[in-house]
């Protein structure tokens, strides 16, 4: 599929709908995540190994949390369907240039790409928790950069004409309608 051919990128509220029904399934496995360490840490007192410091907390958590749900992102839209659960209801796929299905390597680029404000608010929160007293100006500033980078990825979305956002055009990727 080149540009000569009909190509309907996928708009901000598409897009939006599509994460949020993606992030009922994210929702679903934190949930399930929570009972599960609330259940070993009852029985074995996990929380002690796991959550001690800041760096071990922020560790288990990626491990636990953030990787998982970037594989979820990374496998699904560079499988045959192009589409996580949510793009696909809504009819959305992750093409390259020529709308053929980007590899695996590519499409974990981009989620990470994606996710970096994501991760960089975690680490924040877990700043926060275990060191009330650390500097707030860092703290600002970084949730600053979080917003920057979120509000970035906003405006290209909605300024742009293929609708990329900033970790698409990195990734040279494209969100398109399809058939459904």
């Amino acid at each position: 599929m080149n540009d000569s051919q009909t190509k309907t990128y996928a708009r901000f509220w598409q897009r939006a709908k599509a994460f949020a029904l993606d992030y009922v399934i994210i929702l679903f496995y934190l949930a399930a995540i929570t009972l599960l360490i609330l259940l070993l840490n009852s029985l074995f007192g996990l929380n002690d190994l796991l959550f001690t410091d800041r760096v071990r907390a922020q560790v288990t958590a990626f491990l636990l949390i953030t990787l998982p749900v970037t594989l979820y992102f990374a496998i699904r839209e560079s499988a045959n369907q192009q589409a996580t659960w949510g793009k696909q209801r809504v009819g959305l796929k992750v093409t390259d240039y020529n709308g053929h299905r980007i590899s695996f390597w590519r499409s974990f680029a981009r989620t990470l790409l994606k996710f970096i404000p994501w991760e960089l608010s975690h680490t924040l929160i877990w700043q926060i928790s275990f060191s009330p007293q650390a500097a707030s100006v860092l703290i600002n500033h970084g949730f600053s950069l979080v917003y920057i980078l979120i509000g970035l990825n906003i405006a290209s979305l909605l300024l742009t004409r293929k609708h990329q956002t900033i970790y698409d055009f990195l990734a040279r990727t494209y969100v398109v309608k399809h058939a459904l």
